[in-house]
């Protein structure tokens, strides 16, 4: 029984690529050094705060830089230090000006570490995260209780939002 040639020519064909049929590897290394390359770009100025879905934080037009400091997290119900629970928002309204298990949690020597111990009252800093439905009267008692824990600088965190429009930048046509 002989093969027609066309038959012929297709089980050679077969056989070559059969033969060559290999896994290149150098695009995917190529394409991969690109992206890590180009993560490790994009991802150098992103400050990284912790954070929870039971806050929302108010938006600001400033383009300073968060530094690493102790955070207090204020959701619409628990008040947190560094993610530790210390109590609830209930228990901060029913308070006086300080708030006692702040304060308390505040004092531990191995909140800050070493090196902050050694700062002075207005170099060490405290975070405060609250959500931007809170009333002010609660965040007074938080801010009130980190100055009296000797925190001599205060940041409220806020997310940056898109600079507005200069009024002389549109024009009508």
């Amino acid at each position: 029984m002989s093969m027609s040639n066309r038959a012929r020519r297709m089980l050679q064909h077969q056989l070559r690529n059969r033969a060559d049929a290999h896994l290149n590897l150098i695009p995917m290394i190529d394409i991969l050094s690109v992206m890590v390359s180009f993560l490790l770009v994009y991802s150098t100025n992103v400050e990284v705060l912790q954070n929870t879905r039971a806050i929302q934080i108010p938006q600001s037009i400033s383009e300073k830089q968060p530094r690493v400091t102790v955070v207090v997290m204020l959701s619409q119900d628990e008040l947190y230090l560094q993610g530790e629970p210390i109590a609830t928002v209930a228990q901060v309204r029913a308070s006086a000006d300080i708030v006692a298990p702040l304060r308390a949690a505040l004092d531990r020597p191995m909140l800050l570490g070493s090196q902050a111990q050694k700062q002075s009252v207005a170099d060490r800093e405290i975070t405060v995260m609250a959500d931007k439905a809170l009333p002010y009267e609660v965040l007074k008692k938080v801010m009130a209780t980190c100055t009296d824990a000797n925190y001599g600088r205060i940041s409220l965190a806020v997310m940056q939002k898109d600079k507005p429009v200069p009024a002389g930048a549109v024009r009508s046509s």
